[in-house]
């Protein structure tokens, strides 16, 4: 019974062997295409984030120019209505220097009662005020 025992024994072993060479052959072809896949996944991953991030940076660019574009508008839409009313303001005064003159004293009221230095006032020719400053006293 003994060379049966060693044969059996044999057989074993050898199944093991065989296993453990199965196992050792798959590992090698199997990793090296594990890792390929892994590294493809990776790409992919990276890939995608940069196009969200492509994305992102063109959405927020738009956002600007679109704010940009609005503010164009609403700058020259103020333009145009203070042009409109530099020019009524233009026609109303353009006959009326009465006012005018009544205007500049009373800027120079208000720049009195703010503490300004005095001014002399001397009319001309066209009967607006001329404004002189103090000789200096020094």
């Amino acid at each position: 019974m003994k060379h049966s025992d060693s044969y059996s024994g044999g057989v074993i072993f050898g199944i093991l062997a065989f296993l453990l060479a199965a196992i050792i052959a798959t590992a090698m072809f199997v990793l090296p295409q594990y890792g390929v896949w892994q590294q493809s996944l990776e790409g992919k991953a990276e890939l995608q984030k940069a196009e969200y991030t492509r994305q992102v940076a063109v959405l927020e660019a738009q956002a600007k120019l679109d704010s940009a574009e609005k503010l164009k508008e609403v700058r020259i839409k103020e333009a145009e209505g203070i042009a409109e009313s530099n020019k009524i303001i233009g026609a109303s005064l353009k006959d009326n220097p009465e006012y005018l003159t009544f205007l500049q004293i009373q800027h120079i009221e208000e720049g009195a009662e703010k503490g300004n230095k005095t001014y002399f006032v001397a009319p001309n020719q066209g009967g607006l005020p001329v404004l002189t400053a103090p000789a200096n006293r020094g």
